[in-house]
């Protein structure tokens, strides 16, 4: 017979809601023996509940602020006995082990502690569960026979199957839910490793050479996610696809960014916004990113983000149709009416950490626009994640971080203070362009663009072209231009073409073998060249 009858339960919940009621109609309609511990027997005492405290069931009381209550031979043998095993039940019945039919336990709130900006580590500890998933598990292991419940959104399923099937479960629904109790217990023991990764020191290995290394990778690796939703298809219509959130996500990252209004966002919306999010975060000054299929194609900071949106969309008008923006300050009313009225823009994706009230209600009359809202900013995650066939990639997050007092100008001429402020705003979006990457700046504007090509000299051909372009569109001469390369030059052509492009100062890592002909040729044209010594390749 795969229905089992409940007899007895077991509750011990730190989640109330809705547990007085399915205790009661346990109680009630099923005549159910019910135990539990501490606050959740309080709680549904006073809820007109008749339960046994678990200390009167165990003969052993409660002790070491809490600590251990639950973890008992008479509690975990009524759950872990087979009640179809000869031998199981006779030691049962010699150690007055009596069975336990169900239990319904949820665990205490690590995540949402150590998610507090101020908890201490030994809070944390504290608030690490022991009894609740020894409980779940040995529940969930044996659930031929055991009826393990972790969610409240399961209370009236399962009472529904009780009432259909005179007092009891079936199997179907006992493997289900024993699914969602190791799942459970799998993201929590997860949340709790991926916590004290980050809190404790690992040291480094003895073989490391490098004392200016200080991240060391986890030998086991835990990744806890929670779907979020299914989406409308992957990259493709014939490719399915959900989103999860990840557990250790910043609080201000798009993973958990709050969508306001719009349709349901899509695989490849998902993507272009991390990357336009990315992005905008580089920069400390008002910041617009317009990006389309995964490159900046506008981009720009000013004063305010109104003006800087106002740049961005410049810089190439036709690529901006469809395309995502990310600002990394409030969104005003003023900028909605320059890119939905003035400019009728299509947007896929607006995404900043705020919008004021006017600016809310001028994007209400664009229904189907996507509104992300993340609350704030900040860096993101420190480890980036990729799958490939059969493994995943890992590594630390690329960000412009280096000091520009480190870097080195090996050519005769400078570069003047507005060139260097060129220079830094098209290093940071160029970062964001995909590799070979080019970016052409004036006066702190991305104008001209040159992605993912197989060689970095059509990379700046196409970054020069735009530039002129975009030029020509502002009325302002093609010349007095900064470029940004994602990596070094292997030879001195780039350096020949952008300086028939109007290029007066040219930012790049440099280590290069051929370094000197580079140099050499800057010298030639009057180019002022800086080398970061780090490179910022995106794949």
């Amino acid at each position: 017979m795969t229905e089992r009858p409940i007899k007895r339960a077991l509750v011990s919940v730190t989640n109330k809601a809705g547990v007085v009621d399915f205790v009661k109609t346990l109680e009630d309609e099923f005549g159910v023996e019910v135990i539990s511990t501490g606050g959740t027997a309080k709680e549904l005492a006073a809820g007109g509940a008749h339960v046994k405290p678990i200390e009167d069931y165990t003969g052993f009381p409660e002790m070491m602020g809490g600590r251990v209550k639950t973890l008992h031979p008479l509690v975990h043998g009524g759950l872990l006995c087979r009640r179809d095993n000869l031998q199981d039940m006779a030691d049962a019945k010699a150690n007055g082990v009596n069975m336990i039919d169900m239990v319904v336990v949820n665990l205490y709130e690590f995540e949402k502690t150590v998610a507090k900006p101020n908890v201490t580590f030994s809070d944390a500890i504290e608030h690490i569960d022991i009894g609740g998933p020894s409980m779940l598990r040995s529940a969930a292991k044996n659930n031929d026979f055991v009826t393990v419940v972790s969610d409240p959104q399961d209370y009236d399923p399962i009472l529904s199957e009780m009432r259909a099937n005179g007092g009891a479960t079936t199997l179907a629904t006992r493997r289900r839910l024993a699914l969602k109790a190791f799942t459970m217990t799998a993201k929590y023991d997860a949340a709790i490793s991926s916590y004290l990764a980050d809190h404790v020191a690992v040291p480094q290995a003895a073989s490391s050479l490098d004392s200016s290394v200080e991240f060391s990778f986890p030998e086991l690796l835990t990744i806890t996610a929670a779907k979020q939703q299914s989406l409308r298809y992957g990259e493709n219509p014939q490719q399915s696809a959900a989103v999860y959130h990840l557990g250790n996500a910043s609080a201000h990252s798009l993973g958990m960014a709050r969508q306001i209004q719009g349709k349901q966002l899509s695989y490849n919306n998902f993507l272009d916004a991390d990357a336009a999010w990315t992005a905008v975060r580089e920069f400390d000054e008002p910041a617009v990113i317009i990006l389309k299929h995964q490159n900046p194609c506008g981009s720009a900071v000013a004063h305010d983000v109104t003006q800087a949106y106002d740049r961005a969309f410049q810089c190439d008008p036709i690529s901006a149709f469809g395309g995502i923006i990310a600002v990394n300050r409030e969104v005003p009313l003023s900028l909605v009416e320059h890119f939905a009225d003035n400019n009728k823009q299509f947007v896929e994706v607006l995404i900043a950490p705020s919008f004021s009230s006017d600016a809310l209600a001028r994007l209400a009359r664009r229904k189907n626009l996507r509104v992300l809202e993340t609350g704030g900013i900040d860096k993101g995650v420190s480890l980036e994640i990729r799958s490939i066939d059969g493994a995943l990639l890992v590594q630390e997050t690329d960000r412009v971080d280096e000091d520009p007092a480190s870097f080195t100008v090996p050519t005769k001429r400078k570069p003047t203070d507005s060139e260097m402020d060129d220079l830094l705003f098209s290093w940071k979006v160029c970062k964001a362009v995909k590799s070979n990457a080019i970016l052409v700046a004036k006066n702190r504007a991305g104008i001209g663009m040159g992605p993912g090509q197989p060689n970095r000299v059509d990379s700046a051909q196409l970054a020069c072209e735009r530039a002129e372009k975009t030029c020509d569109r502002m009325g302002v001469a093609a010349e007095g231009l900064v470029a940004a390369s994602d990596a070094f030059f292997p030879f001195r052509d780039c350096v020949d073409l952008m300086a028939r492009h109007g290029v007066a100062a040219i930012i790049q890592p440099g280590g290069s073998i051929r370094d000197n002909e580079s140099i050499a040729a800057c010298d030639e044209h009057g180019i002022a060249m800086v080398f970061t010594g780090k490179r910022h390749f995106r794949h």
